[in-house]
């Protein structure tokens, strides 16, 4: 860390990320009023693609699957140091996503979470072009899609797959949301089911006594809720959503929960997963009511070693900005890294956020500028830089 503070580009650098906190504002309102609902964030990739050519990187292009990705040399050649952040949100085709101002606080669906990530990816690129700062390493900067729901990190999935552009990463950081302390070195694991029901239907007075498909996905889905779970590790089951049926006067054809399973580690959702299959199993139901269970989504688990240089360099930049990190676990685009043995941590970029994934979504810019500033110094520490 000492090396990074007194070389002159990179205090430069330093310097250029405050300077630029009100361009780094502009860009975080200006993506976040750009709709990027689950599996349409094309509007908002190819922006944020004109914004990335804009900050000085000239290797920007759209992979098969929408994630946008910049390449920028190394001083020598190597597996690249991978920095992202996602494009998509969770809010629907229809949502108002217009950014509301009240004193120092912004407001809007993904002002935080993610256009907080992508304006800072977008001022570390131009300060790196600015300034001139040759990393060592090659980085492959890159706006993923498919992170939140049931994108189920399709983006990162596809640019580490075999073959994948990113699959001989030296290391990974993803760029999410707001914070300066917590580091996060542990990937949460998700495995999301949908269960389905399909009956005859019909009218909900003339046809009364009919097996109802709504009726045996709750009592099924009531008792998965009262499964003893695991506390060591923890493992949650969330009964996350249902639907069904056509009309109030009518009983459905067809019914359906989303069910959300979590844990820090495979093991345990491989069980919980044989534990619902095996319920399902054990449900009657009448002739006329199919039941079927599919998973449609898995988000592996996964780990960094805390004292891996990845995370080192992480560490000494976030005490670099007068904070205390904070090692912590959360379900990120770095899972998939992760998993895959490669070194991976997810940061914050600054400021203050709440409300997630809600329409009232909130971001108040304190020590903004230092989180860039983090970001930037745990880049030059792990990617290294030409003195």
């Amino acid at each position: 860390m000492t090396s990074v503070l007194r070389h002159p580009a990179a205090r430069r650098a330093a310097d250029a990320c405050v300077a630029l906190d009100e361009s780094t504002l502009r860009a975080q309102i200006e993506l976040s009023e750009i709709p990027a609902p689950p599996f349409r964030e094309g509007e908002r990739a190819h922006r944020f693609a004109e914004l990335c050519r804009e900050a000085g990187l000239r290797d920007v292009h759209t992979d098969e699957v929408g994630n946008v990705v910049a390449l920028r040399p190394g001083a020598r050649e190597g597996s690249p140091l991978v920095v992202a952040a996602h494009l998509d949100t969770v809010f629907p085709v229809g949502t108002d996503v217009s950014v509301r101002r009240k004193g120092d606080v912004l407001a809007g669906p993904g002002i935080s979470d993610d256009a907080r990530g992508l304006a800072t990816l977008l001022t570390l690129a131009r300060v790196l072009c600015d300034e001139d700062v040759r990393t060592t390493t090659p980085l492959v900067l890159v706006g993923s899609v498919g992170e939140e729901g049931i994108g189920d990190l399709r983006g990162v999935k596809h640019l580490f797959a075999d073959g994948g552009a990113c699959r001989k990463a030296a290391g990974f950081i993803a760029l999410d949301g707001a914070g300066i302390d917590r580091i996060v070195v542990t990937g949460v694991g998700s495995r999301r089911y949908r269960l389905s029901a399909h009956g005859t239907g019909g009218h909900s007075w003339v046809d009364w006594g009919v097996a109802n498909p709504l009726h045996s996905v709750l009592d099924l889905g009531a008792r998965l809720t009262r499964l003893e779970l695991g506390s060591a590790p923890v493992t949650t089951l969330t009964v996350a959503r249902a639907g069904g049926g056509t009309s109030i006067n009518a009983i459905p054809q067809h019914a359906w929960l989303e069910i959300d399973t979590r844990c820090a580690h495979a093991g345990p959702l491989d069980a919980l997963e044989e534990r619902i299959r095996d319920e399902l199993a054990r449900t009657e139901t009448p002739d006329t009511i199919r039941l079927t269970l599919e998973v449609v989504g898995d988000r592996p688990a996964g780990a960094t070693d805390p004292d891996a240089p990845l995370v080192r360099a992480a560490l000494e930049a976030t005490r670099a900005v007068g904070r205390r990190p904070v090692l912590a676990m959360s379900s990120t685009d770095a899972n998939v890294p992760m998993d895959l043995g490669i070194p991976a941590l997810t940061l914050g970029c600054g400021g203050e956020a709440g409300l997630a994934h809600t329409t009232d979504e909130w971001y108040r810019n304190v020590r903004g500028p230092q989180g860039v500033v983090r970001a930037l110094y745990t880049v030059l520490l792990a990617a290294g830089f030409e003195e």
